[in-house]
C-alpha cells in the first residue's frame, strides 16, 4: 500500500532550507465578490416568486374544487331509466289521465317500467283586475310527457289508460323524444338559471297576427288581427274589420279574449 504523503521516486528532493517568510509586497488579496448584482440574486429571487406562484396556485385549486364540490349537480332527465314518449290526451283532461296512469301502474305493479308522468309547463303573463298576473300554464295543451321501458306490457298498460287516444309517433310505432328536447321541455334548472329566468320576461298571453275576440266596448262581438302589442301600458292594437274597413282599434288587454 503505498501513503499519499510519500513523495513519488521521481520527485527531485533538495537539502535547501524552506523559506517561511512570505514577501508582504508580492502578496496580494483575493478580490471580494460582490453578490448584491451578481447572477445568484436574480435567481433567487425568480426561485422565491416560482414557489409563491405554486403555492397561490395551490390555494386556486384547493378553491375551485371546494367551489365544485359544493356546487348541485344537475341531473338531466334525458338520463334517468327509461326513455320519453308523447301521449296524446284529451283536451282539457291532461291532469286526470295523469292520475289515471299513475294509479293504474301501481295497481299493475308496473312501477319498474313506468317510471314518470310530466305536464310540461311554462310562464305566462296574463292579466286579471286590469293587473299583470304571471301564472303557469300547460306548454302543449293535450299532451303528456311519459317515461317508460316501452314494451308489450307497458304499452298495453299506458294506451288502455282512460283518457289517453294513443302515442305521438310514426305509424304505430313510438317515438322517443330527442336529448335537446326533453332537457328543453323538462330540464332542471340551476340556481344561477333561475335567477335568469325570474328576470326574464314570461311569455305573454297574446301573439303578433294571433285573432281575438273583443268583449266589451263600441266593438264588442267583432274579431280582429293583432297587429301591435304594448305589454307596459297592457294594451292591444287590433285590425278591426269595421263597414267592410279595416281599422286599428287601441284596446286594453282586458277587453279582448282568444278565439
Amino acid at each position: 500500500m503505498t501513503d499519499d504523503n510519500v513523495p513519488s521516486a521521481d520527485a527531485t528532493t533538495t537539502d535547501a532550507p524552506i523559506s517561511t517568510e512570505v514577501d508582504e509586497s508580492t502578496e496580494t488579496e483575493a478580490p471580494e465578490v460582490d453578490t448584491t448584482d451578481g447572477a445568484e440574486a436574480p435567481v433567487a429571487e425568480e426561485a422565491a416568486e416560482a414557489a409563491d406562484g405554486d403555492s397561490e396556485a395551490e390555494v386556486l385549486d384547493e378553491d375551485e374544487l371546494l367551489e365544485e364540490a359544493a356546487a348541485p349537480k344537475v341531473e338531466s332527465p334525458y338520463d334517468r331509466p327509461g326513455r320519453w314518449y308523447v301521449l296524446h290526451t284529451q283536451s282539457g283532461y291532461e291532469n286526470k289521465v295523469r292520475q289515471n296512469l299513475e294509479a293504474r301502474t301501481r295497481s299493475m305493479n308496473m312501477e319498474e317500467r313506468i317510471h314518470e308522468v310530466m305536464i310540461p309547463l311554462e310562464d305566462v303573463v296574463e292579466i286579471r283586475n286590469g293587473k299583470k298576473v304571471v301564472v303557469q300554464k300547460k306548454m302543449f295543451p293535450g299532451y303528456l310527457l311519459v317515461r317508460c321501458n316501452l314494451d308489450d306490457d307497458s304499452w298495453y298498460v299506458i294506451r288502455n289508460t282512460p283518457g289517453v287516444t294513443g302515442f305521438v309517433g310514426a305509424g304505430n310505432k313510438p317515438s322517443p323524444l330527442p336529448r335537446k328536447d326533453v332537457e328543453s321541455f323538462l330540464s332542471v334548472k340551476t340556481g344561477e338559471e333561475v335567477e335568469a329566468t325570474k328576470r326574464s320576461k314570461p311569455r305573454l298571453e297574446y301573439e303578433m297576427n294571433e285573432t281575438v275576440r273583443v268583449k266589451e266596448g263600441p266593438f264588442a262581438d267583432f274579431s280582429g288581427e293583432i297587429i301591435e302589442i304594448n305589454a307596459d301600458q297592457l294594451k292591444l292594437k287590433v285590425l278591426v274589420n269595421i263597414f267592410g274597413r279595416e281599422t286599428p282599434v287601441e284596446l286594453e288587454f282586458s277587453q279582448v279574449a282568444k278565439l
